[in-house]
């Protein structure tokens, strides 16, 4: 591995700072992305049932939002359940969007890496051009530095490629995931919204 960053030229380094970084967010988003901490089993129900036994305090919307990004949701639709229609749909539009923020972060960064890794690895082929160029003089062209010129261009352009292709795949299939997520959220929002419409509203205490 040593001997493959010595041929491959200092461009390569920019590269693996790319491939670490990169990395890095992908195990981030797998962690973060967990349908048990976005969607827990049956919360619905439970905000229901917590709702029906007049439990939906202050206090206890705010432990439902810190729970997850369901919770964030559904507690927004509990708290502003006596709220004129217009208000309520306003209310739970802005939460869904601070969450649709919160699930799609360091997307953006992921993506950046699927897009610079292969402009990254051009830039070493072009280097990698320049030590080829270097390697002819007038008394002809010298061996070894030719080679190395070789050997940068195309290392430089392999890893680029090779880091390109899943920070790619990652970002389009983190990017599907919170989609799906976020129609879920919509749908349980919406379910809970009208189950609520049908019970008399109430002072909370």
């Amino acid at each position: 591995m040593l001997e493959i960053m010595h041929d491959a030229g200092w461009p390569i380094w920019l590269l693996l700072f790319t491939s670490v970084f990169g990395l890095a967010l992908i195990i981030e988003r797998f962690l973060s992305l967990r349908k048990k901490l976005i969607l827990p089993p049956d919360l619905l129900s439970q905000v229901m049932d917590m709702v029906r036994q007049g439990k939906d305090t202050p206090e206890a919307l705010r432990l439902l939002a810190a729970d997850s990004a369901l919770g964030r949701i559904l507690a927004e639709v509990v708290a502003v359940n006596a709220e004129p229609q217009h208000l309520r749909q306003t209310a739970i539009e802005d939460a869904g969007a601070d969450v649709s923020h919160r699930l799609n972060r360091y997307l953006p960064a992921l993506g950046t890496v699927a897009v610079v890794s292969p402009l990254l690895g051009l830039f070493g082929t072009v280097v990698g051009m320049i030590e080829i160029f270097g390697a002819y003089s007038p008394s002809g062209a010298d061996p070894s530095q030719l080679a190395r010129g070789i050997s940068i261009a195309l290392y430089n352009t392999g890893f680029g490629i090779l880091i390109a292709i899943p920070a790619l795949i990652f970002h389009r299939y983190f990017r599907s995931r919170v989609e799906h997520f976020l129609h879920q959220m919509e749908r349980q929002a919406s379910a809970l919204n009208r189950m609520l419409g049908k019970e008399p509203p109430r002072r909370q205490g």
